[in-house]
């Protein structure tokens, strides 16, 4: 089956499209849909992790939520201005492989930047994609973290395009102070958030190995509809 493309319009609920996410989960693992990438962008979030003391991390939600959630690693912010992919996949034969899976979604990343002419690369210790910064350590520019269900995958990455940098300083991003992120608005300001949902999409294609489909843009209840079809 060749995989679904969704592109969520405007800011996403993150608690509605988590639903969605297990529901997605649930026909996959049931073999009633193919593979699915949602992109999107969601409205102001903090999530929690599984590490230990991640809620430590949390030093100033004001009224963002804060939700707990199944994904590996710490806290993390997610908001306007960063291009969200949750490819709900089924791992299955040479794929069934999470850390590879994980791999594979930074590789993806890595491969849209470095086409952009921006020497992006993995850090040995840490997840995620990360750029040279001018002077110090390297910078944070995408946050992975996934979970999987009956061999079906979910949750993903999260690249920062240009979203305000303070947000990341309302929390320790994956127990990092907040100058540890950076965006692609400081390196490439002209690239906007969806000029990169279809070089995304193409690359997770590859790096993932499912057949790519046009990209659809559906809401949440659209596709809540079709699964109840």
């Amino acid at each position: 089956m060749t995989a679904r493309w969704v592109r969520l319009p405007g800011l996403s609920d993150y608690s509605a499209v988590h639903a969605l996410q297990e529901r997605l989960v649930a026909a996959r693992a049931a073999n009633k849909i193919s593979d699915t990438i949602l992109f999107l962008e969601h409205s102001p979030v903090i999530t929690l992790g599984r590490k230990q003391q991640a809620a430590d991390n949390v030093l100033a939600a004001g009224d963002w939520p804060v939700v707990q959630v199944e994904r590996g690693g710490d806290v993390t912010w997610h908001g306007p201005g960063q291009l969200v992919a949750y490819p709900i996949i089924r791992l299955e034969g040479e794929r069934a492989d999470l850390r590879a899976h994980l791999r594979n979604l930074e590789a993806a990343v890595i491969e849209v930047l470095r086409n952009l002419d921006l020497p992006a690369d993995t850090d040995v210790r840490n997840s995620g994609v990360w750029l040279p910064a001018s002077e110090g350590p390297p910078q944070k520019i995408c946050s992975v973290g996934i979970a999987c269900r009956n061999w079906v995958t979910w949750h993903g990455l999260a690249l920062n395009i240009n979203p305000d940098p303070s947000a990341f300083f309302r929390i320790r991003p994956c127990g990092f102070g907040g100058e540890v992120m950076t965006r692609l608005a400081d390196h490439r300001p002209e690239i906007s958030l969806d000029a990169l949902i279809e070089p995304l999409a193409e690359a997770l294609s590859k790096t993932l190995k499912v057949q790519v489909g046009p990209i659809a843009v559906q809401t949440i209840s659209d596709i809540a509809d079709q699964l109840r079809s």
